[in-house]
């Protein structure tokens, strides 16, 4: 079978042999002749290295730092008894997954992160790439995985102190204690700081008291809640001799041994969802339940036997972003598990559309395959350079996911600088995620729609992706607060006339000038020549400039309408932010892509292989210059672009987009992912079989000389 899905390549590739390295453009200036006639030699141009991927060295290097974590998951997530069985009700689908997670203990997959005292390993970069690729099995098992140990056990780790880890974590690390993770609630997700349920501490009995004063606080879409869990991390504001300290974590446990609530709590089911229903999500709420004061989870705030509150953050706004800073890892852990989600549809959709033919459009005999037409060309080959930039600026993240959680660099600015950088890539790769799996299934057509080739069950169970941990709009926004924090201290004693200056020098002299950009707003004739006219913007400082221009623009220009906030009373700042919330969001979006460009470049330059490194080019101008495309508006309202040049992007992004089609196939292959990752009919070959023994039919049918008369032949 391999050997006959190499022949189809093969030929698709000479097929689409126009979109070669063998046919780009001469160097420009050859054999032209001066004004006065002389002919004039051009300089000499190194040759292009010869374009081809080595897809094992490439498949290797996309697995990142934590290569053996990612090779030993994907070994794990490869058991049929770890996969996702489609058409299971609910309650069959929820027990499946929760019986998984002990195979996972028994595998030892779930301990990386845990202290070594108690059985761990303490790696955490490692924990998070092995647990991203879970959502190859199933993305019910990788998310109700990721409550139990990377969310509830989690918050005991990093917001408890050694009692707490000593007390609590062995149960959780082996399963013998399921537990919900208990911040959201029904009237407040994304903003956690004004959650509604209090726990008031009694000094008297030295315990607290946890209730959900009214129907809006109660806890609501937590896993683990409806059925399987006995214990619950439980985030409510903590009051103590009448003073509110804010949002803190209690442990607190939910159910008796035969599965009933303890006195005090109740609870229900969430019900079918969209997707995810292998997890039993369900509503909390408390009344008058006490936990002993030591279930504070107080590394970060306590209080004594007499009352009194401690922590060693003064702030109450620091203190509150550092203990959700210590949960980061779910954001990182999403960013990474889209992106696996968006490889895998593209492995399957390349691999059909390089067998599945349509159409004798350039044959009487023979039909197309899909992939060399240039409509489904542009639909999956740019969305493959997103993936390569996602992958890139994720390791980048979960690098520094590593660093702050080892110690190795955790200060105060790398945990804001990682805080912002798992804010500003989660929205990214979910939305592209769920993008790829809706282009990938139509590219399919009525096979993609099909249960057992798994775009719909997998765009159903990420489609929550895009709200989890934080909606992305919401978070888009901490990234834009951030940038404008930056920038209010960059210019702390500037005036609005200065900022107004500042934003023209941005358009007009600094990013312009500084980088030799001047000429790209001008209205050239580049005599026809694609190529010529889009050459500077093939250079990756010219496409640097362009992304890193138009997000400091940006941000100056937000900062400048909202410079009046400073004296302005509470509802009018609040209403100036409310007005130019939509910009905010677009600048911290503009930046986020900048990261994932320069990602991809960084990671570019560690390419030994001339002709690997030659296609991965092609790929990062593909994904760079389709963001100057997508942004085009932007750049001709600006005068960074002629209309002239702009249309050259899109011209020259049709030829990238040609020029790769010979190398989809290594590219996706190089994602690694075998069939027992797939498990999706289309993409195993049967699709090839079928193409062959039909053009076997019909060759073999003229061949007899049986063949019927076509009507349009007699009619010619």
């Amino acid at each position: 079978m391999a050997n006959a899905v190499d022949t189809t390549v093969e030929a698709g590739k000479r097929e689409a042999g126009k979109g070669s390295a063998a046919s780009a453009p001469a160097p420009r200036g050859t054999g032209k002749r001066t004004a006065a006639g002389r002919k004039r030699t051009a300089p000499t141009v190194p040759a292009t290295p010869a374009a081809a991927v080595d897809v094992e060295w490439l498949g290797h290097y996309l697995l990142g730092t934590w290569a053996e974590a990612r090779l030993e998951s994907r070994r794990v997530a490869g058991r049929p008894e770890l996969q996702r069985i489609e058409g299971l009700t609910l309650q069959e689908h929820r027990e499946r997954v929760f019986g998984q997670l002990r195979l996972l203990v028994d595998e030892g997959a779930v301990n990386k992160a845990f202290p070594k005292r108690l059985g761990g390993q303490d790696d955490h970069g490692g924990n998070v790439a092995g647990f991203e690729e879970l959502v190859t099995a199933d993305p019910s098992l990788q998310i109700k995985s990721g409550v139990q140990w990377g969310l509830f056990g989690s918050a005991v780790l990093h917001l408890g102190t050694e009692y707490h880890h000593d007390t609590f974590l062995p149960a959780i690390m082996n399963l013998d204690v399921p537990g919900a993770f208990a911040m959201t609630e029904t009237g407040h997700g994304s903003d956690v700081a004004s959650i509604g349920t209090t726990a008031t501490y009694d000094a008297e009995r030295s315990e607290f008291v946890i209730n959900t004063p009214f129907r809006g606080a109660w806890k609501d879409y937590l896993g683990n809640a409806a059925v399987h869990g006995t214990a619950a991390v439980v985030f409510a504001q903590l009051i103590t001799k009448g003073v509110n300290h804010g949002v803190h974590a209690f442990y607190v446990p939910l159910r008796d041994a035969d599965g009933s609530f303890l006195p005090g709590i109740g609870g229900e089911d969430d019900g079918l969802k969209g997707g995810l229903n292998g997890i039993d999500n369900g509503r909390l709420h408390f009344s008058a339940v006490r936990v002993p004061r030591v279930n504070l989870l107080n590394r970060y705030g306590d209080v004594s036997a007499e009352g009194d509150y401690t922590s060693s953050i003064t702030s109450p706004g620091r203190r509150f972003f550092t203990m959700l800073g210590t949960l980061v890892q779910g954001r990182v852990s999403l960013d990474g598990a889209s992106t696996a989600a968006a490889k895998v549809a593209l492995q399957i959709a390349v691999t059909y559309g390089s067998q599945r033919r349509q159409f004798t459009a350039g044959s009487d005999t023979n039909e197309e395959v899909l992939l060399d037409y240039q409509k489904h060309q542009s639909r999956l080959i740019p969305l493959i350079a997103t993936t390569y930039a996602s992958t890139f600026a994720h390791e980048v993240l979960l690098t520094k996911f590593d660093e702050v959680f080892s110690g190795a660099h955790d200060t105060d600015a790398d945990r804001q600088d990682l805080e912002t950088l798992a804010a500003a890539l989660k929205p990214l790769s979910t939305w592209h995620g769920l993008d790829t799996l809706q282009e990938a299934r139509e590219a399919c057509g009525g096979a993609g729609f099909l249960a057992e080739n798994r775009f719909t069950s997998l765009r159903a169970d990420l489609d929550v992706y895009a709200t989890f941990e934080g909606d992305n709009h919401v978070l888009l926004q901490l990234v834009a607060k951030r940038l404008l924090t930056d920038y209010s201290r960059k210019f702390a004693k500037a005036d609005a006339g200065v900022l107004a200056r500042y934003v023209v020098e941005q358009a007009a002299e600094r990013t312009v000038n500084g980088t030799g950009l001047r000429r790209l707003a001008q209205n050239v004739t580049d005599h026809g020549s694609t190529a010529r006219s889009v050459g500077q913007l093939r250079s990756p400082k010219v496409q640097r400039a362009l992304l890193t221009d138009r997000v400091e623009t940006m941000v100056a220009e937000v900062a400048t309408r909202l410079r009046p906030a400073n004296k302005a009373s509470k509802k009018k700042a609040a209403d100036l932010f409310n007005a130019n919330q939509n910009a905010m969001i677009e600048a911290a979006r503009a930046h986020a892509e900048l990261l994932q460009w320069e990602a991809f470049t960084d990671a570019l330059a560690k390419v030994e292989d001339p002709g690997t490194k030659t296609v991965l080019t092609w790929v990062r101008d593909l994904f760079g210059l389709g963001l100057i495309e997508k942004h085009a508006a932007w750049y001709l309202i600006h005068g960074r672009l002629s209309p002239q040049r702009a249309q050259s992007v899109s011209d020259y992004i049709e030829r990238l987009t040609a020029r790769l089609r010979p190398h989809a196939l290594d590219l996706v292959t190089a994602f690694g992912y075998g069939p027992e990752h797939l498990r999706a009919p289309i993409a195993s070959g049967a699709e090839l079989e079928r193409q062959n023994e039909a053009r076997d039919y019909y060759r073999d049918l003229r061949a007899s000389g049986n063949a019927p008369v076509d009507e349009k032949a007699l009619k010619r």
